[in-house]
This record gives structure tokens, sequence and C-alpha cells, in this order.
């Protein structure tokens, strides 16, 4: 799925797989931000990787640090 956002005054989209757009509404909601400012958040540390990637890679060290009960 992909879906449209604004990031620091410019638009760009990102791709990602229903589990990790939930993945992302999960966190987001858990941080009490929006999507917006989390992907945000990612995008300002993500360097030279594509911003799809870095989400993905920020969702899976995310949820593998959380205790097996809560993943």
């Amino acid at each position: 799925q992909k879906r449209s956002f604004s990031i620091r005054g410019h638009r760009t989209s990102l791709s990602l797989e229903t589990t990790f757009w939930n993945a992302l509404q999960r966190a987001a909601k858990h941080d009490d931000v929006s999507v917006a400012a989390l992907v945000t958040q990612i995008d300002a540390k993500r360097g030279r990787v594509g911003l799809s990637s870095a989400v993905r890679v920020y969702l899976f060290d995310r949820f593998c640090a959380l205790p097996p009960e809560q993943q």
C-alpha cells in the first residue's frame, strides 16, 4: 500500500505491506504521535537508506526489542 506524507515541507510517498502499516500505526499510538510524525522522526535518522526500508528496519528493531508477551 502506498500513502503520501508531508515531511519537513515536502510531499513524499511511502510503500509498505499491510503488516508494516499496522505496526507503524501501533507504534505511533503507543508513542502518542501521529503516523506522519513518527515517519518524520524515522526520516530524520535514516541517512541514505530509502524511507520504506528505514521504516521497516525501525519497526523490526523496535518490536524485536520488546519482551515476547508484548510483541
